[in-house]
């Protein structure tokens, strides 16, 4: 399979499990296509215009022939430098690795990968919360996110992957999406009853019972084992954690439970205030269903070796 074609197939794959609607991707992409073109022609010119073909902002193809024949990958939750020159060593000794891929944002994928959280939006509304008390919600936090990630040295890694001739890629909220439409449906089919059925049900998913054994497994944040679960909302995409002023409005709208990858003391603190039950899937564990979801969908169309790195474990299902 061509490196392009792995990239294309993830971002289809993407868009199928997205929790927004079909409509709602066509106004966003709508949206940067109005941007675009209000722009002069010598800022066109730099604009990234993989933006017009699809709202993963976060997902890129950072280094490489896109029509390079892939078979096989190295995939990893951090591919940064070291991962990059574990991967030239390996292929020193005839790993023949053909590309590398992380999870989490490099390059350019991770300068801009605030503008996957205007998603959030989208999602809040379907839990019951207006659109416009959702986008006001998260353009605070947007800008934050922003702010946070203008200094680091974006292309530290991909100069690593172009000076040692490595093809590199990262494959974000594509993953985010299968492993949060994943344990949705499975909420909701299952109905679990208490926060400890919530519990039971995601350790008997294989990666995290294998998180469980490194001590890194589900665990109730806020609530107790006993508490009824209630309506439960899945939270695993978007970029990374909404607003910590959004818990008193899903309060409001009926949410009971919040099963997330992880919750920063803020955000805690807020939801305990709201009386919020808040269950942490983990984060690395999660990582690792969201991938395992999209690998398993790409290896269907075509055998190829990925060799497991950084934090991941490959977990097939059939």
């Amino acid at each position: 399979m061509k490196f392009k074609d792995i990239y294309e197939f993830a971002v289809k794959k993407g868009m199928e499990n997205d929790p927004r609607s079909k409509p709602e991707i066509k106004k966003t992409l709508a949206e940067v296509r109005k941007e675009f073109n209000k722009l002069t022609a010598r800022m066109k010119a730099a604009f990234d215009r993989e933006r017009l073909k699809h709202p993963y902002d976060d997902t890129r193809m950072l280094y490489g022939d896109p029509d390079m024949d892939i078979r096989t990958m190295m995939v990893g939750i951090d591919m940064e430098a070291p991962e990059l020159l574990l991967a030239d060593r390996l292929n020193e000794r005839g790993g023949g690795i053909d590309l590398v891929m992380t999870h989490h944002p490099e390059g350019r994928a991770l300068a801009g990968f605030h503008n996957v959280m205007g998603m959030q939006v989208d999602m809040l509304t379907k839990l019951g919360i207006s659109h416009e008390v959702g986008k006001d919600l998260m353009q605070e936090r947007i800008s934050e996110v922003a702010r946070s990630v203008s200094a680091v040295n974006h292309m530290r890694s991909v100069d690593v992957a172009r000076s040692l001739d490595i093809p590199y890629m990262c494959m974000h909220t594509p993953a985010d999406n299968h492993v949060t439409n994943y344990l949705q449906k499975l909420m909701n089919n299952r109905k679990p009853k208490t926060l400890k059925n919530v519990i039971d049900i995601l350790d008997a998913i294989p990666e995290y019972y294998s998180a469980a054994r490194k001590n890194s497994g589900p665990y109730i944040m806020i609530g107790k084992g006993k508490n009824k679960a209630g309506k439960i909302a899945v939270d695993m995409t978007g970029g990374t954690e909404g607003s910590r002023r959004v818990f008193p409005r899903l309060s409001q709208a009926g949410i009971n439970t919040i099963i997330g990858m992880h919750l920063s003391e803020q955000h805690f603190k807020s939801a305990k205030i709201e009386h919020i039950n808040v269950i942490i899937a983990g984060h690395i564990s999660s990582d690792n269903l969201g991938l395992n979801l999209l690998l398993d969908g790409l290896l269907k169309k075509e055998n190829m070796t990925i060799i497991p790195c950084s934090g991941f474990v490959r977990a097939e299902r059939g």
